[in-house]
């Protein structure tokens, strides 16, 4: 399956985020999404997402067609999680107000051990969980969705070690199972887990040959692409 955008448009005011944005993204692919802060990552994700309106342009599967936002799984940098629940509690409810996916609560711990979720903090509050603990909660229930598109935004800068090894095998792990775009400002995450690499900048996609990932000289061409204008 593959996702195809194409001439996707997007401004506020006079500003023009993205401008005829053409790609083309595949199953079984994991996509670094690099461009400078400001770029239009966010909006990108969005629009392709319809969580946010286009001005103009199509997105849409090559097999099934239009696309809907119950087919994107969204990984936030900041995870957005009510911490007045323990993780428990949380992922009780989440599968609740999922049933209709075939969701049941008796599956609740083989999720949390999935990702290796120690047995202890499944029972703390949200609101006493690390940056990591809590990435790694939002991470379970988008495996439980299993959407057909997974976008991931700056998905393992907040991890340790340990959570950051595990993290990358899982990612790899599910990669088969859907097209996954992640941006990220970490030219080594892409190195190891990414397949492709598409710059955005000045509202522009370019996707460089797969080859100049492990290419010596891939930090220096990032680095001049991503210069402004005025600074080449």
């Amino acid at each position: 399956m593959k996702l195809i955008i194409e001439n996707l448009n997007k401004s506020f005011d006079t500003k023009h985020v993205l401008r005829n944005v053409n790609a083309t993204f595949e199953r079984g692919k994991i996509y670094a999404l690099l461009g400078r802060n400001g770029s239009g990552k966010t909006t990108f994700f969005n629009c392709v997402s319809q969580e946010m309106s286009s001005d103009s342009g199509r997105v849409y599967f090559d097999e099934t067609g239009p696309v809907s936002d119950q087919d994107f799984g969204y990984v936030y940098a900041m995870p957005m999680l009510p911490e007045f629940l323990t993780g428990y509690e949380f992922l009780n409810f989440f599968v609740d107000i999922h049933k209709d996916k075939g969701l049941d609560r008796k599956d609740i711990n083989t999720y949390f051990d999935q990702i290796q979720f120690n047995q202890e903090d499944r029972y703390k509050l949200i609101k006493d969980y690390s940056h990591g603990m809590r990435n790694k909660l939002q991470m379970i229930c988008i495996l439980i969705l299993k959407p057909t598109v997974l976008f991931l935004d700056e998905p393992l800068t907040s991890f340790d070690l340990v959570a950051s090894l595990e993290m990358k095998n899982l990612l790899m792990d599910i990669k088969n199972d859907c097209i996954m775009i992640l941006s990220t400002h970490i030219l080594q995450i892409a190195r190891d887990i990414c397949d492709e690499v598409v710059v955005l900048q000045h509202g522009e996609i370019q996707a460089l040959s797969n080859e100049r990932l492990h290419h010596p000289d891939f930090e220096a061409e990032i680095l001049e692409i991503l210069r402004d204008d005025h600074e080449k």
